[in-house]
């Protein structure tokens, strides 16, 4: 009795860890693959924020060479504070135009450089060593809202190899500011756009920035919740000009200002004018004062994903049972027992 007890016993030590297998993957398995269903599928949305009465900016000079960030956006009617450090092994220049909109030639030599600077005038003019660091102080009055002023470094051949930028200057009127990009799938990034004002009419500014190289524009039609048609949007800009119609320049990290007044809630549609964009998905909506709506709901292919792997988390489970049970029962199917040799 006591040899059978003691091989009961090993029988079940070996059985016991398949059975905590099989409860824990039954146990896991299913709520796991049930959820799978739910997971929500929300759409990317810009929301708005209220234009800032101060800026401190840190700004990093490197030797790519390059400035990081390469567009900066301040608020008009303030003093801009720019930390201005050199990251690299070589000297470098922070100088900004004094002179808005307008663009060093790309064909520019290093003495072209100070020409132009010399002609347009400058702001700020910071000369940093490698490893050291300085500051920008600057203030810009309520007139240079929507301005853009373009720094470049002065070092020889560095402006040349992509070391400028834009300072863009937004709305000094109470208003509300959202980023957009643009990309050359022919898509805005986001195409949702949401902002909550106290008041009406709104000054909005859009920062939109191109992520390709193709040329688009931002054109916000000037009725709410109303559906712009693929084959006549031309002629309804016509009757109904557009809230805004900004070209976004043909360039990677190119931006233009959409700066226009929304009148009253609802929901109003934006497109690229440019022929074909639309078309092909080139569309977004911004939804002001009115709650973006619910994202929809899971797709029916998470639904039958969910449920391939509960029947797979079944089976695996049965699996694994049978094989317990069969531990403890012995072999399976048990062994025969030898013939006796009776004399």
């Amino acid at each position: 009795m006591t040899v059978g007890r003691s091989r009961a016993s090993r029988t079940l030590r070996r059985a016991l860890p398949w059975f905590i297998a099989a409860g824990l993957l039954t146990t896991v398995g299913l709520p796991s693959a049930a959820a799978l269903s739910l997971l929500p599928s929300a759409p990317e949305v810009g929301f708005a924020h209220t234009l800032a009465s101060s800026e401190n900016v840190t700004m990093n000079l490197t030797d790519r060479p390059s400035f990081s960030p390469q567009f900066v956006t301040v608020p008009a009617g303030t003093s801009v504070s720019i930390h201005l450090v050199n990251r690299g092994l070589f000297d470098h220049t922070f100088t900004l135009a004094k002179t808005p909109n307008v663009r060093i030639p790309s064909s520019a030599t290093p003495a072209g450089i100070y020409s132009w600077f010399a002609a347009n005038g400058t702001q700020a003019n910071v000369s940093l060593a490698p490893g050291s660091q300085g500051w920008a102080n600057l203030t810009f009055n309520a007139s240079e809202g929507f301005d853009s002023f373009e720094f470049a470094s002065v070092v020889p051949y560095q402006f040349q190899a992509g070391m400028w930028g834009l300072l863009n200057v937004s709305s000094s009127a109470p208003s509300i500011s959202l980023s957009e990009n643009t990309t050359d799938s022919l898509a805005f990034v986001p195409n949702v756009l949401s902002a909550s004002p106290t008041h009406y009419p709104v000054v909005v500014a859009v920062l939109v920035r191109n992520e390709g190289t193709f040329g688009h524009t931002f054109t916000m039609a000037p009725q709410s919740n109303v559906s712009l048609s693929y084959t006549n949007y031309s002629g309804y800009f016509v009757a109904h000009p557009a809230l805004v119609n900004a070209a976004v320049p043909p360039l990677p990290g190119g931006t233009v200002w959409a700066n226009f007044t929304v009148p009253r809630p609802g929901v109003y549609e934006y497109i690229c004018t440019i022929s074909g964009h639309f078309q092909n998905g080139m569309y977004g909506f911004f939804y002001v004062g009115v709650p973006v709506p619910a994202p929809p709901a899971a797709p029916s292919t998470a639904i039958v994903d969910g449920w391939v792997l509960v029947g797979s988390t079944i089976l695996l489970g049965v699996g694994v049972i049978f094989v317990g049970v069969a531990a403890l029962a012995g072999r399976f199917p048990p062994r025969s027992s030898p013939p006796s040799h009776r004399p």
